[in-house]
């Protein structure tokens, strides 16, 4: 019987996790790496173990692009109760205030407009987010909950979905980086003149990753090391779509490969670098295929991250 290869296989690309209730992301990631005896994963943003839905996960030199997958927009349909302030701002905190008053539909709709946009945004307690080298969850759990600077993050859409009953309110919204959906819930209600927490997560989207592309752990257990396995894949360029590209020829390439910054020397190619400002990031391809993430410096085209597939 032949060994199974403990560093496991040279498997690249990306894949869309549908992640179940009650798992954290990095279990999902270790899971989805076993599954698929996969060397090297990493995941594109965090979800809760009470958010469910799509968490891309980077594998091989994909792990080279999950800043990118980062960066993109997210959105999520989320439900909310109200007249519940939990320390947690989600529904497995314990209460520490309530209070009797109940929004109407109206005026849930003329709140919402004031949460669109760049916002002043408070991270909830019972974040990653560290203070001193402590991560915010460690310091409430031991009781010193910390009380976290705010920072700016920008809500594109917010929309009301369902009112399912006076005490439940569901919504769709599409948020920036570094939006925390459970702080948008807390301040949504403290404007509505009473408090609220979310009840259920659900991400539907991470920038190109969707929950229609997704595939949940049980399908891909069912796959296992199949060819059907490796369909779900897609490319490491997936994170990149609103990158530039420019095709490089066989030289570049090489010396691209060995770390050397180089200077395009077809005109076409010069025109085009030109009109990049210095600092941006484009995708350096060789027959369609991604070869490096490259920055453009005073006219020379300087690898950032190389490929080495």
């Amino acid at each position: 019987m032949a060994r199974r290869n403990r560093r496991g296989l040279p498997v690249h690309g990306w894949l869309v996790l549908d992640k179940p209730l009650g798992m954290s992301s990095s279990r999902a990631v270790a899971a989805v790496r076993h599954l698929l005896n996969a060397a090297k994963a990493g995941h594109g943003g965090t979800l809760d173990p009470l958010a469910t839905g799509v968490l891309p996960i980077a594998l091989g030199e994909a792990t080279k692009t999950v800043a990118y997958a980062m960066a993109g927009k997210k959105r999520y349909r989320f439900a909310l109760r109200w007249g519940e302030a939990r320390d947690t701002d989600d529904g497995e905190g314990r209460i520490v205030a309530t209070s009797a008053e109940r929004p109407s539909r109206e005026a849930i709709l003329a709140a919402l407009p004031g949460f669109l946009g760049r916002l002043q945004q408070r991270p909830p307690a019972y974040s990653a987010l560290k203070l001193g080298g402590q991560r915010a969850y460690a310091l409430a759990r031991s009781g010193a909950a910390p009380v976290l600077a705010e920072r700016v993050v920008e809500v594109a859409e917010l929309g009301l979905a369902a009112l399912p009953d006076a005490d439940h309110a569901v919504f769709e919204a599409e948020v920036g980086k570094g939006t925390y959906i459970r702080a948008l819930a807390r301040d949504l209600g403290l404007a509505l003149g009473t408090y609220a927490h979310v009840t259920a997560l659900q991400r539907l989207s991470v920038g190109g990753f969707t929950l229609d592309r997704a595939i949940s752990l049980d399908k891909l257990a069912a796959l296992g090391h199949s060819a059907a396995a490796s369909e779900h894949l897609l490319p490491l360029e997936t994170a990149l779509d609103d990158i530039p590209a420019l095709a490089m020829t066989e030289d570049e390439v090489q010396a691209l490969r060995c770390g050397r910054a180089v200077t395009p020397l077809r005109p076409w190619d010069r025109a085009r670098i030109d009109a990049f400002a210095d600092g941006a990031t484009i995708r350096a391809t060789s027959n369609g295929r991604l070869v490096a993430l490259v920055a453009i410096e005073r006219g020379l085209i300087r690898p950032v991250r190389v490929m080495n597939l």
